[in-house]
Parts: C-alpha cells; sequence; structure tokens
C-alpha cells in the first residue's frame, strides 16, 4: 500500500471561482461559456443560484414526496439516492460526486420520487427550477446541457440492468467512479469510497460478501488496491476490459 493511499484522501471540493469565472466542477459552465455568458452575465439575467450546506452525514437533502422547486449540483461530498418498497427495505438508485446534478428526475411530477441524504460532508449550488427552464428558452446552450443531465440520469439507472457477472459489475462500478472524477479534475486513479460496502451491494444487486470478495479478488489480480475505503486503480486497462460488458464501450 502507497503512503499516498495510506492517507485519507480529501473529499474533493470545487473551488469558488470568482466573480467571472464558474466553479471547477459547475455542471452548466461549458454550456453557459459557449453562449458567451459569464457569472455576471447570468446576475444580470436572475438565475438565483444558492449555495447550500453543509449538510451532516445521514442528513437528508431530500425526502420522497417532497415538492420540487430546485435542482442541486453537488460542490463537495458524496449524495446517494434511494427509495424503500413495502416492505421499509432501502434500494439504493445511484452516488452522486462533485459536479453532478441531483432532483432532475423529480421534474415531471413536481415531487421527489426518492430520498436524498449526505454520505459524509455534502455542499451544494441549488438552481431554482422554475427560473432555469425561462434562462434555458433563452439559451440554446444551457437547454441541451439540461437534456443531457437528464440523459446521464437515465443511462445511471440503467447501467446494471443486464445479466451481469459480479466482476463485471463491479468493475463498471469502479470504471464509472473514475471517470466521473476524472471529468471534474479529480484523481482517477486514487479516490475515497463514501459509500459503505452494504450501500454498494444494494446498488449493485448484490450481497454485501460477495463485494468483499470480488474487492479481494481484483486485488489478488493486481487491477486494485484497497484499504478500508481508500481505493488505487493500480491497471486500469484490465480493469475497463473487465468492465466493457456493463459500460458498453
Amino acid at each position: 500500500m502507497t503512503q499516498a493511499i495510506r492517507r485519507r484522501s480529501a473529499s474533493p471540493i470545487a473551488d469558488d471561482g470568482d466573480q467571472l469565472s464558474f466553479c471547477s466542477t459547475c455542471a452548466f459552465s461549458d454550456a453557459c461559456l459557449s453562449q458567451g455568458y459569464d457569472k455576471s452575465a447570468l446576475s444580470e439575467l436572475h438565475v438565483l443560484v444558492e449555495h447550500v450546506g453543509p449538510f451532516s452525514e445521514g442528513e437528508h437533502v431530500f425526502r420522497e414526496g417532497d415538492e420540487f422547486t430546485a435542482i442541486a449540483a453537488v460542490r463537495a461530498g458524496t449524495v446517494k439516492t434511494y427509495v424503500l418498497d413495502a416492505a421499509g427495505n432501502e434500494q439504493v438508485l445511484g452516488f452522486f460526486l462533485p459536479g453532478e446534478v441531483i432532483g432532475l428526475n423529480a421534474i415531471h411530477q413536481a415531487r421527489y420520487p426518492c430520498n436524498a441524504v449526505a454520505l459524509d460532508t455534502v455542499m451544494l449550488c441549488r438552481f431554482s427550477f422554475p427560473k432555469m427552464a425561462l434562462l434555458a428558452t433563452r439559451m440554446p446552450g444551457l437547454q441541451a446541457q439540461l437534456f443531457r443531465l437528464l440523459s446521464q440520469d437515465i443511462g445511471k439507472a440503467a447501467l446494471l440492468a443486464g445479466d451481469y457477472s459480479a466482476d463485471e459489475r463491479m468493475a463498471a462500478f469502479l470504471v464509472s467512479l473514475s471517470r466521473r472524477y476524472a471529468q471534474r479534475g479529480f484523481s482517477p486513479s486514487r479516490f475515497h469510497l463514501t459509500m459503505a460496502r452494504t450501500d454498494m451491494a444494494n446498488y449493485l444487486r448484490l450481497a454485501p460478501e460477495t463485494v468483499s470478495r470480488v474487492l479481494r479478488r481484483l486485488q489478488d489480480e493486481g487491477l486494485v488496491q484497497v484499504e478500508r475505503r481508500e481505493l488505487e486503480i493500480r491497471n486500469a486497462a484490465k480493469l475497463e476490459t473487465l468492465a466493457r460488458p456493463v459500460l458498453r464501450d
């Protein structure tokens, strides 16, 4: 185990940008900049962007059935979404990292269809959805970005719907985390697993002991190195090959 992975990874957090520059993880910056808008121009257009938090571990951002008024981009930490079945058992729907948007699946019914809870200390940028939707009619790039985010949300939900092996599911999960961190400028090879093994197992539709067994096997084969919740990808090429049937790329 390397010294770097022995030290607990700091929870990734965006820089705050400045009056003209967006935060490094801003989910909408590319779309806005492509239309020639900086932060000062957006302010003039009365877009409400509110920094909220911190939410402590275990604290809910919203609950199923709450009225939908805003979407939120994660600035720091990890948010888990889940629903409860008729027997009260939890079903994990997904994990949201810095730069990713929660609440998109509430647009249709105007109420949140699931629960969202902080897995560690979470900071959010909250966007008034009515104002965001109004602005999107004037900014084609922003409208296209909203559609892309919706598409990604649907894609994540369908990621593990096929008949895949436990090894393929775990590999796809880790490769997906790696790519998502890299997209926001964080390390793609070393990161802290903010979710518990039981949450990972629930999401991957595996038994918790299977998750632990698969991680040990991947470690024995030299693909990853794991110490508690600290993970280092040692052989990205082999891990991506194993994940390919799930990720389909």
